[in-house]
């Protein structure tokens, strides 16, 4: 297949280098990659047993050694994402009922508690991995026209492209106005104050959005954009987009007979 605007954008995930993608992951269609991604996904989130949850975190990271990213950078990324969920994991050791390990202020941590936590720890970031790996280094232009093709309803593919492009836009804005009440004086504080004025500026930064929003569809507007999304290029499978999915059919099966066996 052709990559000839490959160059003109960045990739979603900017700690990844443009050159430290494998030739032979780069060559892959985009839509096999979205497909084995969200194949990985669902089998993984349907696993319950540690040792399969386990298999599947090692494929993850098997996979990010074979893709040669930056390790570091990427497992931080997923350390962000970890940071989310890490007091709903803290909690489940004492809301799941069970046997306990411990009592913490009256409460008890049940092993099942324990269980259930690490399931879901495994499960996140082994499916966040996959993601980062074979979606997260697809250009956003790129990214879009597969999941056109992929038959995605095309107001969700705009919204998702118009994302990816605004958001830096939008979070120079807010630098902007935050920088501007700075200069004003303002000290953050937990007063009534301090509440309206971050309420003005999220009111501001909608007022900026709607009106850059307009701007922007004008400008659309006057370069013949019609609501349909013209694609740049034409995507075919060949040998290798099929080799790739066997493989990654072979992994999600020996996951499951593992789960199963497990069981």
């Amino acid at each position: 297949m052709s990559h000839s605007f490959s160059q003109a954008a960045a990739p979603l995930d900017p700690t990844i280098p443009p050159g430290g993608f494998p030739a032979v992951l780069e060559r892959l269609d985009p839509r096999m990659r979205i497909a084995v991604a969200c194949l990985f996904a669902v089998v993984t989130v349907a696993l319950s047993g540690l040792p399969a949850l386990t298999a599947a975190l090692a494929c993850a990271l098997l996979l990010l050694l074979m893709a040669r990213l930056p390790v570091r950078r990427t497992l931080k990324r997923v350390a962000m994402m970890d940071s989310f969920i890490f007091f709903m994991l803290a909690l489940l050791p004492f809301t799941v009922p069970g046997d306990a390990i411990f009592t913490l202020w009256g409460f008890p941590a049940t092993w099942q508690g324990l269980a259930r936590a690490v399931e879901i720890g495994l499960t996140a970031n082994a499916v966040v991995l996959v993601l980062l790996v074979l979606v997260g280094t697809l250009e956003p232009v790129t990214l879009g026209h597969a999941l056109y093709r992929m038959k995605v309803p095309e107001t969700l593919v705009h919204l998702m492209m118009f994302n990816i492009r605004y958001v830096e836009v939008l979070r120079a804005e807010y630098l902007r106005l935050r920088a501007a009440m700075k200069v004003r004086g303002f000290r953050p504080g937990t007063n009534w104050h301090s509440y309206r004025s971050y309420g003005y500026l999220v009111g501001m930064m909608l007022v900026r959005a709607i009106d850059r929003s307009e701007r922007v569809l004008a400008a659309m507007k006057c370069r013949g954009f019609t609501g349909r999304m013209m694609l740049l290029q034409d995507f075919r499978l060949g040998a290798a987009d099929w080799r790739f999915a066997a493989l990654a059919g072979l992994a999600c099966a020996a996951l499951l007979g593992l789960d199963m066996t497990w069981r």
